[in-house]
This record gives structure tokens, sequence and C-alpha cells, in this order.
């Protein structure tokens, strides 16, 4: 039996569907601008998971990620995606799910928006995790999926491709303005 660990809940698995997540890297902010992962992605997993444990801004926006093909020293991988959230405020109020057009990419190697903005309140963070799928195929594109909670309980949905049959070696998450204040992001292998 294997042990995995997911966000919610470790339970065991019969050693025929693989191993256990396997943690790879780990990076606090302290007032970053960003946070990349130039190392570690590579052939050696199909499926790498990112957790992002209480991630705080230094100034209210939406956090976001990029890709590279040539180690970091460009983020730019053309993505499609979509994005909606469902969203419970303070008061009690549900005020229902949202498709964010404006959060959506078509063919743009913009950064991609994994949250609502998020506030800069001392008691406000984001927490969630992001799959990418296969990043070493040099065949198929590089799909990605993404589950994120900010302040408010904003539960937001993110899928998408990085339409690229390159290799992505390397991967950079950071605010749309302002800073990471503080927060961890893990990155794990899946066997």
């Amino acid at each position: 039996m294997s042990t995995y660990t997911d966000i919610r809940y470790d339970y065991n698995l019969p050693s025929s569907v693989g191993g256990a997540m396997k943690l790879i890297s780990e990076q606090t902010a302290s007032a970053s601008s960003s946070i990349s992962f130039t190392s570690g992605i590579d052939s050696t997993y199909r499926t790498y998971m990112f957790k992002f444990i209480n991630i705080h801004p230094s100034s209210a926006g939406t956090f976001t990620f990029n890709m590279s093909t040539d180690g970091g020293s460009t983020y730019a991988v053309t993505k499609t995606s979509t994005f909606f959230y469902a969203r419970q405020n303070e008061s009690g109020t549900p005020t229902g799910l949202s498709y964010e057009t404006g959060y959506d990419l078509a063919q743009s190697t913009s950064y991609q928006i994994l949250t609502d903005s998020v506030p800069v309140n001392n008691d406000d963070s984001a927490s969630g995790y992001l799959h990418l799928f296969n990043p070493s195929s040099t065949t198929y594109v590089k799909h990605f999926l993404a589950n994120m909670n900010n302040t408010y309980s904003i539960e937001c949905f993110i899928t998408g491709y990085g339409n690229t049959t390159s290799a992505i070696n390397a991967i950079d998450f950071k605010f749309a303005s302002g800073n990471i204040d503080s927060g961890t992001i893990k990155m794990y292998g899946i066997a």
C-alpha cells in the first residue's frame, strides 16, 4: 500500500495505483516579488502539484502563474483557459456561481489568474492547489487545473492548457501587483 496525501485527506492506495506524492521543493515568501520553481520539473513525474498555503499579498490583487520552456529565462507560454467561481460573503449571502470572462486566456502569453482579488487585511490569504500534467511531454500540450479559495470564501476553479509541445521546466507565481508578503508554496511530484 502507498499513502496518498492530498490537501484534504490522506488515505492508502493499492501499490498498483502508483506511489505517493513526493515533496520536491518548498519556498516561503517574505515580501517576495515572485516565487519561481526552476528545477525539479522534469520527466521524473507525469504530474506535478503545487500547494499554496496562506498566500498573503502586500497589496490587494489577483494571484497568478506562468510557465517556462527555457529554465525560467522567460515566462511566456501561450495559454487558453477558463475561470469561474462561487462566492459566499461574510454576511452569509451567497452571490452564486460566476463565469469570469476577464480572467480567461485565449492563446495568450499573459500570466494566468488563479484567484479573485485577495484583500490585504492581516487575516486575508489564499490557499489551494495547481496540477500540471505531463510537463516534460514533447508530443502533447500541457494541461493544468487549479482550485483556490480566498477570503470571503471565494472558491475559484481554473482549467486550461499551455499550447506548447516543448517541455515545461519552470513555473513562476506572483501577484498581479505588489509582492507576496507571506505564505508557502510546496511542489510535489505524483508517481
